[in-house]
């Protein structure tokens, strides 16, 4: 038995060309489909009904732009994307490119607890959680 979990995005109106970037960075085989597609008369053809990035690690990001009343829910609950692995130099690709052009909250740097941690913010205003396993630290416990 096998089960996952993955996050899905939504966005402001601007869920195609996140997830053109989140391809860019993370690689993958990125699926979009538009509101025009599935015959939703009330919402721009062209917007973002369904977005599916396959990362070749396994992961799978999925989006959409938001529906008419979510973007009152903003802002509430702060959710964060975590990674946890141990290919520091794929995670630390990952956050680099996340990071040239985001904002960085915390270095990806050894931590206290003994795994290599880092914070960033992209520029879409996802904060994506970084912890990379080191013998004996927490992400190794995680495996």
């Amino acid at each position: 038995m096998s089960i996952s979990l993955s996050p899905y995005l939504n966005f402001p109106g601007n869920g195609r060309e996140a997830m053109t970037y989140y391809q860019g960075v993370f690689g993958g085989d990125l699926q979009l489909w538009g509101f025009g597609e599935f015959g939703m008369e009330d919402m721009p053809a062209e917007g973002l009904m369904h977005g599916q990035l396959e990362i070749s690690t396994g992961l799978t990001v999925m989006a959409s732009d938001a529906m008419p009343g979510a973007e009152q829910t903003w802002g509430g609950t702060r959710i964060y994307c975590s990674f946890f692995g141990d290919d520091l130099p794929t995670m630390q690709g990952w956050f680099d490119a996340l990071a040239a052009d985001g904002s960085v909250g915390q270095p990806l740097e050894k931590q206290v607890w003994g795994d290599t941690y880092g914070l960033v913010k992209d520029k879409y205003g996802i904060e994506w959680m970084f912890n990379v396993a080191e013998p004996g630290g927490a992400a190794q416990q995680q495996g």
